[in-house]
């Protein structure tokens, strides 16, 4: 069966059998995927290393279920990122913690700055607590919801379409899950 895969905005003729995905055309879907994936799961469950492999079971999922996936239904970001999600979720099933991000992900940007004097990473250091705490008091949905927009820079119909939720929906979540964050940060500053 033939099909038309658009990558990076490029359209691509594959042949799709019935074992998945062709290997120049996976290639392209993670060169454009991963950096998402990446920082959607990053974000999400805040260990470098556990990221990693969860990553790989991504793809992996996305090489084994790349049959079923139907281009008339949504966009091929969201699916993947549905997949990133749910991987996510039987993670934190298995693992039966709460997610928050730990500051030594967060802190790892600043150290890896050479220039950067310690009075900078210093101050890099306290804000990032300060938003770390601030996250951690928006629930689940609210995270997952701000993970998607922010880390994985998704648009909101295509969150919408992840979360079974409405476009307007979802904005109205981003405004407050903000606003909520805010008030925390403002609260800290008094």
């Amino acid at each position: 069966m033939e099909s038309i895969t658009l990558l990076c905005g490029k359209a691509i003729t594959e042949a799709r059998t019935d074992e998945g995905i062709g290997a120049a055309v996976f290639e392209g879907i993670f060169e454009a995927h991963y950096k998402r994936v990446y920082n959607f799961c990053a974000y999400r469950i805040n260990n470098h290393h556990d990221t990693e492999d969860l990553v790989s079971m991504v793809f992996e999922k996305v090489i084994a279920k790349y049959s079923t996936y139907r281009p008339s239904g949504v966009p091929l970001e969201a699916w993947i990122i549905t997949i990133a999600k749910n991987v996510v979720n039987d993670y934190f099933r298995h693992k039966k913690k709460r997610a928050y991000i730990p500051l030594d992900f967060v802190n790892g940007a600043a150290l890896s700055v050479s220039e950067s004097q310690p009075e900078e990473i210093l101050m890099i250091r306290e804000s990032n607590a300060a938003l770390m705490r601030a996250l951690n008091a928006l629930t689940e949905k609210e995270r997952t919801i701000i993970a998607m927009k922010f880390a994985a820079s998704l648009k909101n119909v295509d969150i919408a379409s992840i979360m079974s939720l409405g476009e307007s929906n979802v904005g109205a979540i981003i405004h407050r899950s903000l606003k909520k964050m805010r008030r925390v940060l403002e609260g800290e500053e008094s």
